[in-house]
């Protein structure tokens, strides 16, 4: 790696500061040793900057708001370079510091070679400072490559979350996010996330997790998320998760990993177990808007959408929204080829047992004798045609008191919710010779098909 270089608008570094700059457990965040229980920032420069400088030659510009200049001071081994001229020069800058890491590795051969190649790197530094940006949402960012001119990040100062999230992961993720806030006073802890609903799934997780505002890893938070999840999301699919977690810093550990990307913290199991039943009653209570993807599993059957996206949030008046057509038959047989979303069917208005009950094939019309009469004994031999497919049944008007009698009682004794999922349920599939399922709204059952009359 030639080149890496950071720079900020920030408060700069004063001179007299310079000299001790790289050395080892040089901070300015801690004042009293008691500050130690209460760390809450990124790190220590005697921790970053001392191991860079002996790695690598580092120079760093850097100017405070008081200064009349700005200074140049160039680092190995964690000192000034003794170069014969001045060090810190004084030289022209803004207000702020700009770290500049030349040659990384330059005197370590083994580890030089076991970077991968600049493109590798360059995404994965790209990950970390997509991450940090979105978190730190009043901070602009910006990241590019040498010697282009376009940023491939770059996030607007005084932003939100939700916004950083639209702008770097895309609209089709921040339409389907929602809040969920979580506080434990016993713990001591503050919880603020924005997770995907039901309605949006990936094939690779995304887990984004901060701890007292530090990117970390914790298997157990993840693990714990990734199993509520799979009540809502079909099997292989992974959400998208951003949580940030506030806890008091004497009881986080986060010397637990080499690199200190995973931490533990006093009470895990209890503080996971909470944020995990919080989300689980916020997506137990976003079925708002759900997409469901249909076909009919008949060849040649007519279908008339084949994605319905289905809004159960009622309007001011308090009625339910209309299914809206977002795809139609025309678009698909266009397709060159199927998606798997499209084998599968849920409408209720393509198929119902009935068409099958009132069904007759033409094999079935044959063996009806010819000479079957009419109630006025009269020969009907066109009542009957061996062309016709399906037999119509019109209903009589029927004029004798006994048989209204007899038809209001049956009105009576109806079950009037299992009337209505008879009358709009959708035809699933078969299950044997004399059993089939069915569905209506949400739920699906199986029906003795030989008993239905």
């Amino acid at each position: 790696m030639k080149l890496l270089q950071i720079q900020d608008d920030g408060w700069g570094i004063r001179k007299d500061d310079l000299p001790i700059l790289c050395e080892r457990f040089t901070t300015s965040k801690l004042q009293t040793f008691e500050d130690l229980h209460t760390i809450g920032t990124y790190g220590f420069r005697g921790e970053a900057l001392a191991s860079i400088s002996h790695v690598s030659h580092l120079t760093i510009i850097t100017r405070t708001n008081d200064s009349p200049c700005a200074y140049r001071a160039e680092y190995s081994n964690g000192k000034l370079v003794d170069n014969g001229s001045a060090n810190p020069k004084a030289c022209a800058g803004n207000q702020g510091t700009i770290i500049t890491v030349e040659d990384l590795f330059y005197n370590m051969e083994s580890r030089r070679l076991a970077l991968k190649n600049a493109s590798e790197e360059y995404s994965k530094i790209l990950e970390v400072v997509t991450r940090y940006s979105l978190h730190n949402c009043k901070v602009g960012f910006s990241l590019k490559k040498e010697g282009e001119n376009n940023n491939d990040l770059r996030t607007p100062p005084n932003s939100t979350v939700a916004d950083n999230i639209r702008l770097l992961y895309g609209m089709q993720i921040a339409r389907e996010l929602i809040p969920s806030f979580c506080e434990d006073g016993s713990y001591n802890f503050k919880m603020s996330s924005l997770i995907s609903n039901g309605n949006y799934s990936m094939k690779k997780s995304t887990f984004i997790l901060f701890i007292n505002n530090r990117l970390v890893e914790s298997s157990g938070m993840k693990k714990a998320l990734d199993g509520i999840y799979s009540a809502y999301l079909p099997k292989g699919s992974h959400p998208f998760i951003y949580l940030s977690l506030e806890v008091e810093p004497r009881n986080v550990d986060v010397n637990v990993h080499p690199t200190k990307h995973e931490v533990h913290f006093l009470h895990e199991d209890a503080i996971i177990s909470i944020i995990g039943n919080s989300i689980d009653k916020i997506l137990q209570g976003s079925n708002q808007s759900r997409t469901f993807y249909i076909q009919s599993l008949l060849p040649g059957a007519a279908i008339s959408s084949t994605v319905v996206k289905s809004s159960e949030s009622k309007n001011k008046k308090g009625s339910i929204g209309d299914h809206t057509v977002i795809s139609t038959d025309k678009d698909i047989e266009n397709s060159s080829s199927l998606a798997p979303k499209f084998l599968v069917r849920t409408d209720p208005k393509e198929q119902t047992l009935e068409k099958f009950l009132t069904k007759m094939t033409s094999d079935t019309s044959d063996n009806v004798p010819s000479s079957q009469t009419s109630r006025s004994g009269l020969q009907t031999p066109n009542s009957i045609s061996s062309k016709s497919t399906c037999m119509s049944i019109e209903r009589r008007n029927m004029n004798l008191d006994s048989v209204k009698i007899l038809c209001e009682r049956i009105k009576s004794d109806c079950h009037n919710e299992l009337l209505t999922t008879f009358r709009n349920h959708s035809f699933i599939g078969c299950v044997d010779r004399t059993h089939a399922l069915i569905q209506h709204d949400t739920k699906l059952y199986m029906a003795n098909s030989v008993m239905i009359r």
